[in-house]
C-alpha cells in the first residue's frame, strides 16, 4: 500500500512574523539614518555638516548601520516564506533603496546569516551574495533594477582587478574567504556611493 503526502504552504505563525518584524525594524533604522535632514529644500548639507564645515572640522565618518541578527527560524525557513504577503507588505515592501544601501545591507545579511561559498543558501541559512540579495528583494526593498545594478558595481570592482569571471562565480571559487566577499560588496557600496 503507497502513501502519498502532500506538503501544503501555511501561513507564518507568530513566532516567524516576529523575526521578520525584527530584521525589518533593523533594516529601516539603517535605512532612516541614513536619511538626510536639512534646513531647507534647497540645501544639500545637513545642518551638522555645515556646522563642521564653518568651524574647519571634519565630519564624522557614517556610522556602522546597527542590525541585529536575525532569529535562527527566519534564516533556516525557505526564501519564498519572505515572499508571503502578510511579510512582504508588513515589512517594507516597495520600500525604494539606492544601489550603495542595497550593498551595505547584502553585507549586512551575509555577516548576519552566515556565508555560503556555492549554492544560493545552505540548510542553516548561510547566504552567498545572490543569496542575501534574494532575501532583500523579497522582503521588498528595492527592486530588480536595485539589485541588477548592484550586481554591475559588483563586476565593475571585480574588473578593476583584472577578474572577469561573474561576482556569483567568483564567490564559489574554491579559497574564498568571507572577508573576500564583504570587502568586495563594501568596496563596490563605497564605489556607488561616491559616484552619486
Amino acid at each position: 500500500m503507497t502513501t502519498t503526502t502532500t506538503l501544503t504552504a501555511t501561513p507564518p505563525g507568530p513566532g516567524l512574523a516576529d523575526d521578520a518584524a525584527a530584521l525589518v525594524a533593523e533594516i529601516e533604522r539603517y535605512l532612516a539614518a541614513r536619511t538626510r535632514t536639512t534646513a531647507h529644500p534647497l540645501v544639500t548639507k545637513t545642518t551638522a555638516e555645515l556646522v563642521a564645515e564653518a568651524l574647519g572640522t571634519p565630519t564624522a565618518a557614517a556610522a556602522a548601520p546597527a542590525f541585529t541578527a536575525p532569529a535562527r527560524a527566519l534564516r533556516i525557513l525557505p526564501d519564498w516564506v519572505l515572499n508571503f504577503p502578510l511579510l512582504r507588505h508588513r515589512h517594507g515592501a516597495g520600500r525604494q533603496i539606492g544601489v550603495a544601501e542595497h550593498l551595505e545591507l547584502t553585507a549586512l545579511v551575509i555577516e548576519r546569516y552566515g556565508w555560503k561559498r556555492s549554492g544560493l543558501r545552505s540548510v542553516s541559512g548561510r547566504r552567498c551574495i545572490l543569496g542575501a540579495q534574494a532575501v532583500l528583494f523579497r522582503l521588498g526593498y528595492g527592486d530588480e533594477a536595485t539589485a541588477r545594478a548592484a550586481g554591475t558595481r559588483l563586476q565593475t570592482v571585480l574588473a578593476a582587478r583584472g577578474i572577469t569571471q561573474p561576482y556569483h562565480s567568483w564567490n564559489d571559487t574554491p579559497g574564498r574567504t568571507q572577508g573576500e566577499v564583504l570587502h568586495l560588496i563594501r568596496t563596490a557600496a563605497n564605489n556607488a556611493r561616491q559616484e552619486s
